[in-house]
């Protein structure tokens, strides 16, 4: 993946060291007692009941469960996309109400627009930020080399790969520099080559930009290998089980660390407590 930029100017490095050894003040994201019910014809579904957590600053966290878990919903309530019904989310120690631009949300399916270029599409949340054009362009121009596109930057993005056009949401999301990063399933529907790919990708770029991820993933190996913290949800009601810690050191090989004996245990604890839930993932 080409870098030829500062990719920290602005932003806080991580020293990629193991993630149990950072320290952290306050936490930059803070989540308390969020319920949300969707009411139906035949009964009313709990997708959350009273989830609180604390997301540090720098940290990479993966949020894991069972299909109906709440997971996606509990990402699009911290991002203002949806309501809860109560509780309250603080952004570094502001309450939020409403979408919040110090945060960016990267989509399953990420919904490019085919009329504009890739550069287009990366500079969409710049435009509705105000930011005038020769500056859209410089950022835009910046995060697609950062992710390996600056030679397609002009082209229209059905043109891409699915993996390329991913890139493209990362790019994205990544230019309005977020002070926290909202993924929901974002390899989902990639090849196992592609998905690993850009795991490491998403890994090396969020250690340069010592940026804050939040991570929605039913795959318990991708959630291991990214992350500092897994979070495990159940459902009916939806709500966290346990947070669990990852101590492997950083940075990370696909090749090495499903072999770590704390990999193994992790994978085996994790995957125990989703068959718990009838249908697992």
């Amino acid at each position: 993946m080409t870098n030829s930029i500062d990719a920290t100017a602005g932003m806080d490095t991580l020293s990629g060291s193991s993630g149990s050894s950072k320290m952290f003040d306050q936490p930059v994201l803070s989540i308390r007692g969020i319920n949300k019910t969707f009411t139906g014809q035949e009964r009313d579904v709990v997708a959350l009941s009273a989830v609180s957590l604390d997301v540090n600053k720098g940290e990479f966290i993966s949020l894991v469960g069972p299909s109906g878990c709440g997971k996606t919903t509990l990402l699009r309530i911290i991002d203002g996309l949806d309501l809860a019904d109560s509780g309250t989310i603080d952004l570094e120690g502001k309450r939020l109400s409403g979408i919040s631009q110090d945060m960016a949300y990267v989509f399953q399916d990420i919904n490019l627009l085919p009329w504009r270029s890739v550069r287009g599409n990366v500079e969409i949340g710049l435009e509705a930020r105000g930011v005038e054009k020769s500056e859209r362009q410089r950022i835009s121009r910046e995060f697609l080399e950062m992710v390996g596109l600056k030679d397609v930057m002009e082209v229209p993005p059905y043109t891409l790969s699915g993996g390329m056009q991913q890139r493209v949401g990362v790019a994205r999301a990544l230019a309005v520099k977020p002070k926290v990063l909202l993924m929901d399933e974002p390899f989902g529907q990639l090849d196992n080559f592609t998905r690993e790919a850009l795991q490491a990708e998403v890994a090396t770029l969020w250690s340069q930009l010592g940026i804050t991820i939040v991570f929605v993933t039913h795959d318990v190996d991708e959630a291991i290998f990214l992350s500092d913290r897994i979070v495990v949800m159940h459902r009916n009601p939806g709500q966290i089980v346990e947070t669990l810690e990852v101590h492997l050191s950083r940075p990370r090989t696909q090749a090495d660390f499903r072999a770590e004996p704390e990999t193994i245990e992790l994978r085996s604890k994790i995957t125990e407590m989703l068959r718990s839930q009838e249908g697992g993932l």
